[in-house]
């Protein structure tokens, strides 16, 4: 007999978990970890503004220090949101401009040299992102160089894999400068650092390995998307947050998540995710988020593939033989 599937399997009470939350937050770090407070990134995107707000429940304001770390290409929205999720909380950010640390790894020049190998005309000027395709129409995944020029002309050329895999490791510099700053601040001060993926980049690994990924507690790891929203409302974060839609803010186009990595916009990705750790079929998933099931089979396909192919970046550093004596 087929199972009707909701949006409503994923509504939580929002005051229960995050009472939840913070009550585990404050048992991780200060009795597994001795730690006395916690460092948290702040994107100004909705999953790192409800990471601030549940640290700020677990630890009061005085035990969470705010970072705030543009570089160049960052949105200027982005830190403007930021500051004002501190204020709401009465937290002053530090705000640390890593642009002279990823330039000086030579990420923007690397960057671009590899998209010239793709776009020959590629150059200063130029505003450009990577984006996903083929993997939900049957084929392999593969990626998509668009570029503006300084005129307006619009480029587009499928990548290969080693221009994109330069490409991608010139932009993970972004996420590995912020998380060593974040270190910094942490082990100034005898803190914790906060990781802020949700549960479905956590599950398809969108996230960069000693960048984004590391974290001493991840505290919206098991959170779908739509319930960290949920949690973003019962805070009552700002408009800009609560409705926003999940970038990347790493490419200097503007770039959607689902353009760049998943298959679907997050409500029906959360969806999607969530029919199969509860065993619904494809033909089940199908009308829930308005596609067929020959359609919902390829997402799932998909949603597998990335589980497979990124398993690495969620293993600990493999030993050749066991160290008994620490686990």
């Amino acid at each position: 007999m087929t199972r009707v599937l909701d949006p409503r399997a994923l509504d939580i009470d929002a005051a229960a978990e995050t009472a939840h939350i913070a009550a585990r937050m404050t048992e991780i770090v200060g009795r597994e970890l001795r730690r006395r407070g916690v460092v948290v990134g702040l994107s100004g995107g909705v999953d790192s503004s409800v990471c601030v707000a549940l640290a700020v429940k677990a630890f009061g304001r005085d035990r969470v220090r705010v970072l705030l770390m543009p570089e160049r290409e960052s949105s200027a929205a982005s830190v403007e949101l930021g500051r004002k999720v501190a204020a709401q909380f009465g937290i002053d950010p530090i705000v640390q401009d890593v642009t002279a640390a990823v330039e000086g790894f030579g990420a923007y020049r690397i960057r671009d040299e590899a998209m010239r190998e793709v776009i020959p005309g590629y150059g200063p000027g130029w505003k450009s992102k990577l984006v996903i395709a083929g993997g939900t129409q049957g084929g392999l995944n593969y990626f998509k160089l668009i570029a503006r020029a300084p005129d307006g002309a619009a480029h587009e050329a499928r990548i290969g894999p080693r221009p994109y895999l330069q490409i991608v490791a010139a932009q993970s510099y972004k996420q590995r400068s912020r998380k060593t700053v974040e270190y910094f601040h942490a082990d100034c001060l005898n803190y914790a650092v906060i990781g802020t993926p949700n549960r479905l980049e956590y599950d398809q690994g969108f996230f960069v390995k000693n960048g984004d990924g590391s974290a001493d507690v991840k505290p919206i790891a098991h959170l779908y998307k739509t319930q960290v929203y949920a949690l973003a409302r019962h805070f009552d974060l700002p408009r800009e947050i609560c409705e926003g839609r999940p970038t990347t803010d790493t490419y200097t186009l503007d770039q959607g998540q689902d353009e760049f990595y998943f298959a679907l916009p997050y409500e029906k990705m959360d969806l999607a995710l969530y029919a199969l750790n509860n065993g619904f079929s494809a033909e089940d998933l199908a009308p829930a988020i308005g596609v067929d099931a020959e359609r919902a089979a390829l997402v799932y396909r998909d949603i597998r593939g990335k589980r497979s192919t990124t398993r690495p970046l969620h293993l600990r550093p493999q030993l050749i033989r066991p160290v008994p004596e620490v686990t």
